[in-house]
């Protein structure tokens, strides 16, 4: 997420981290002791660096330091961007993160990413579609008693069936503006050849 940022704007700490917890909150914080060592640790790797401002703006008592990607840094935001495999639990809101730079990527990659987020909610989808189909029919297989039944499981799955469903549409939206954006970018060429 820092390196996404960083990669739109320079930003100060007390932006960054303000940003940070307006996109990953209401409920989930980084705190100033986790986000300054964090920043500490990416410019000691060399992914991003502190600009030297001749008038550095002040909050409070404390001069804010600005930080901004490197090269370095750009690179490692590359491979990030077009990995698909890890932390598959998680992989919605890490793609929410990819949407807002995926300009930084060519063409090509910024179709495979959006391809592959629709199949990630498709197998969503059949997941949850599979699952319920199989619980109706089977029901009273499960020997659930008279007082414990599956109607309140199966609104929560079919809940998130529909969740996955408008994701997928929103996914299949994106795809189509991509696909338009590179019709119009090829179109443009050719009128100039």
């Amino acid at each position: 997420m820092i390196l996404s940022l960083l990669a739109r704007r320079v930003a100060h700490g007390y932006l960054i981290a303000k940003i940070l917890n307006d996109t990953i909150g209401p409920y989930t914080r980084i705190s100033n002791g986790r986000l300054y060592p964090l920043l500490a640790k990416m410019e000691e790797t060399g992914l991003i660096e502190i600009i030297e401002e001749n008038d550095q703006k002040q909050h409070g008592e404390r001069i804010l330091r600005s930080y901004q990607i490197t090269e370095r840094g750009l690179q490692r935001l590359h491979t990030l961007m077009l990995d698909t495999t890890s932390n598959q639990g998680e992989y919605q809101r890490i793609f929410m993160q990819k949407v807002a730079v995926l300009n930084i990527l060519k063409p090509q990659e910024r179709l495979y990413l959006i391809n592959h987020y629709i199949n990630y909610c498709q197998a969503h989808v059949l997941h949850l579609t599979a699952e319920i189909e199989d619980l109706e029919t089977h029901e009273n297989e499960y020997h659930w008693d008279n007082a414990i039944r599956l109607a309140p499981t199966l609104n929560v799955m079919k809940h998130m069936a529909e969740q996955w469903r408008h994701e997928l549409a929103w996914a299949f939206c994106l795809r189509q503006q991509e696909v338009a954006s590179q019709e119009e970018h090829q179109h443009d060429v050719e009128s100039h050849l």
